[in-house]
C-alpha cells in the first residue's frame, strides 16, 4: 500500500473563512478521497495560523485575548470544513504550546545548528496585511495591491536565515522536478524570480512588539516570524520535534502541498531551503491553483460582490457548493463565480443532470420491473449499443480503433471514461475531470432520450431491461468517479442502485429504490 500524505495552508484566521478557504479545501479534499479510493495509505492534514499582529490587533478590536480569539476563529473553520464534509486526519493549530511549539523550536535549532540562524539590523517594509515584509516592486502606487495600504516602515534588530545560501540548489530541485509544481507556468514563475537572486530572510521579531507567538529558543526576548511558525505546521502535525514521531516517519516527504498562487514563493522557495538546512525530506509537488474572481473582479465588500461560502452552504448544502467549485473554478488557472452562475450550473449538472438522471432510472426500474434489473445476456446489449456521438467527450475512437456509436453504454464507461477520469485525477486536473463526470451524466441522458425505455417497454421489455441495465451501470461508474467530488451524494446513489459497499465494476443485478429529490431545482 502506498502511501500519500497532502496538505492544504494553514489559514490566517484573524477573519471569517471565506470562498477561497473552501475552494482550497474541497480540492486537497477531492485528492485526498481519490487516494483513498486507489486504496493509498492517506493522510490529509488542514488547519489555521493563529499568531501574529493582524489577530493580536483583531482580538484587541473584539474586546477579546487573543487565545480567545483565535479559538472562536478557528472553530468557524472547523464547522466550514464539517459542512463541506471535509474528510481531513487532522487539523492543526499554531497556537497549540503541546503540539506545535516543540517541533517548531525543534526545526529552528536544526538551521541554528547549520549556521543558518544569525542576528541582523533590519531595516524594511512590513504590510501588516500579508503579515510579511515586502519590497518596493511589490507595490502598486506605493500601496500593497492586495489590501490597498501602504507598508509601515519598520527597523529592528532580527534572526536572518541564510536563505541565499540554499537558492542554487532549490533551482536545480525545481528544474530537474525532484520538487514538481503544478502548472508549468508557476515553476517557470519562481524559478524566474530565483534567478533574480535569492536574499536571506527575517526570521523574527521583537517580541515587544508581538509577544503572541512562539517564543525564539534562547532568546524570549524575540519572537519566531511567520516562516519558522507556521511552515513547520506540515511536519509538526505529524509529530515531528514530540516523542511521538511515528506518522512523521511513515508519511513524510509531503506528496503534494495544495497552495494558492500568493504563496508560491514561501512554499517553493523559503520551505524548501528550511528543509535542505535542517537535512530534511522535501515535499514531492506543489498544486497551485488560482483565484476566484466575481464578475471578473477580485471580491471586495466595496463592489459588493463577495460570496459568503458560509451563506451558499445553508442556503444549498455543502455537496452542491463543492461540486460547483470543483468544475466551475479551473484547477490551474483563476476562476469567475457570480450567484447567478452558480444557480445555472447547478440546476445543469445536478438538479437537470444527476439528479433527475438517477430519479428516471430507479423510477424506470421500479415500475417496469419490480424493482430490480440484472445484467442482460451478451445478445442483448449487442442490441443497445451508443447511438449518439460522443465527441463532447472528446472521445472519437476507443482502443482496436471501433467507432464509439458500436460499443455498449456500460463498456463506454467502464473502459473508455474511467481509465481518463484516473489520469485527470494523477495529474491534479481536478475541474477536468469534473467535467468528464457530468458529461459522462449528459450522454446518460441522452441515452435514455434515444430508445425511449419508456415507450420501448410496450414493444420490447427485453430490449428495454437491457437498455436500463446499461445506462444505470454507468450511472453506478459515474457514482464511483464522483465520490471524490460529492461523497454524500455518491453514498446515496450507490443505494438506491443497491450497489453500496461492492466492488467496482463487478454489478450483475441493479436496484431502483423511491428516494427523495438529491437536488431541487432552483427557480
Amino acid at each position: 500500500m502506498a502511501k500519500f500524505y497532502l496538505t492544504t495552508p494553514i489559514y490566517y484566521i484573524n477573519a471569517p473563512p471565506h470562498l477561497g478557504h473552501a475552494y482550497t479545501n474541497v480540492v486537497a479534499d477531492a485528492i485526498a478521497r481519490y487516494r483513498r479510493q486507489k486504496g493509498d495509505d492517506t493522510f490529509f492534514l488542514t488547519g489555521t495560523d493563529e499568531h501574529g499582529a493582524k489577530n493580536m490587533r483583531a482580538a484587541e478590536t473584539a474586546g477579546k485575548t487573543p487565545q480567545e480569539f483565535v479559538d472562536a476563529q478557528a472553530a468557524l473553520f472547523e464547522k466550514m470544513n464539517r459542512q463541506l464534509s471535509l474528510s481531513n486526519d487532522d487539523f492543526i493549530r499554531t497556537s497549540d504550546q503541546k503540539r506545535h511549539w516543540p517541533g517548531a523550536q525543534a526545526l529552528w535549532k536544526k538551521l541554528e545548528e547549520a549556521g543558518d540562524i544569525y542576528k541582523s539590523s533590519y531595516r524594511g517594509l512590513y504590510c501588516v496585511g500579508h503579515e510579511a515584509f515586502v519590497t518596493e516592486k511589490d507595490l502598486v502606487n506605493g500601496a500593497c495591491e492586495d489590501h490597498g495600504k501602504a507598508p509601515e516602515v519598520i527597523e529592528e534588530e532580527n534572526y536572518f536565515f541564510k536563505l541565499s545560501r540554499y537558492g542554487p540548489e532549490i533551482e536545480r530541485i525545481i528544474s530537474s522536478g525532484e520538487l514538481a509544481i503544478f502548472p508549468e507556468s508557476r515553476k517557470n514563475e519562481i524559478l524566474s524570480f530565483i534567478r533574480e537572486g535569492v536574499a536571506d530572510v527575517s526570521f523574527s521579531r521583537p517580541a515587544k512588539d508581538i509577544p503572541w507567538g512562539v517564543p525564539v529558543p534562547g532568546d524570549a526576548s524575540q519572537t519566531m516570524y511567520v516562516w519558522c511558525d507556521a511552515l513547520p505546521n506540515y511536519i509538526t502535525a505529524l509529530g515531528f520535534g514530540s516523542s511521538d514521531s511515528e506518522n512523521f516517519k511513515r508519511f513524510w516527504p509531503a506528496d503534494v502541498h495544495v497552495i494558492g498562487k500568493d504563496i508560491l514563493r514561501f512554499h517553493a522557495l523559503i520551505w524548501p531551503g528550511m528543509l535542505l538546512s535542517a537535512k530534511l525530506p522535501l515535499p514531492k509537488a506543489l498544486l497551485v491553483h488560482g483565484h476566484i474572481l466575481s464578475g471578473g473582479k477580485k471580491m471586495s465588500k466595496t463592489l459588493g460582490n463577495v460570496i459568503d461560502p458560509m451563506a451558499l452552504i445553508g442556503e444549498y448544502g455543502g455537496e452542491a457548493l463543492r461540486s460547483v467549485l470543483l468544475g466551475e473554478i479551473p484547477t490551474f488557472d483563476d476562476g469567475d463565480l457570480t450567484l447567478e452562475r452558480f444557480a445555472i450550473v447547478y440546476n445543469a449538472n445536478l438538479a437537470n443532470g444527476l439528479g433527475n438522471v438517477t430519479r428516471r432510472l430507479s423510477t424506470m426500474i421500479q415500475n417496469y420491473f419490480g424493482g430490480k434489473v440484472e445484467k442482460p445476456p451478451a445478445d442483448a446489449l449487442k442490441k443497445t449499443l451508443l447511438t449518439r456521438s460522443v465527441s463532447a467527450l472528446g472521445f472519437s475512437r476507443i482502443s482496436g480503433g471501433e467507432k464509439m456509436e458500436y460499443v455498449p453504454l456500460s463498456y463506454f464507461a467502464e473502459q473508455v471514461v474511467f481509465p481518463e477520469y484516473q489520469a485527470r485525477m494523477e495529474k491534479f486536473e481536478i475541474s477536468r475531470a469534473s467535467e468528464l463526470i457530468f458529461g459522462l451524466i449528459k450522454e446518460i441522458d441522452g441515452y435514455i432520450q434515444d430508445y425511449e425505455p419508456f415507450k420501448l417497454v410496450k414493444t420490447d421489455p427485453g430490449k428495454t431491461k437491457a437498455v436500463l441495465w446499461n445506462a444505470t451501470f454507468a450511472l453506478a461508474v459515474a457514482a464511483r468517479m464522483f465520490e471524490p467530488f460529492l461523497p454524500d451524494t455518491a453514498v446515496k446513489v450507490e443505494d438506491i442502485l443497491g450497489v453500496a459497499g461492492k466492488e467496482s465494476f463487478s454489478w450483475e443485478v441493479f436496484e431502483g429504490k423511491s428516494h427523495d429529490l438529491l437536488f431541487p431545482r432552483l427557480r
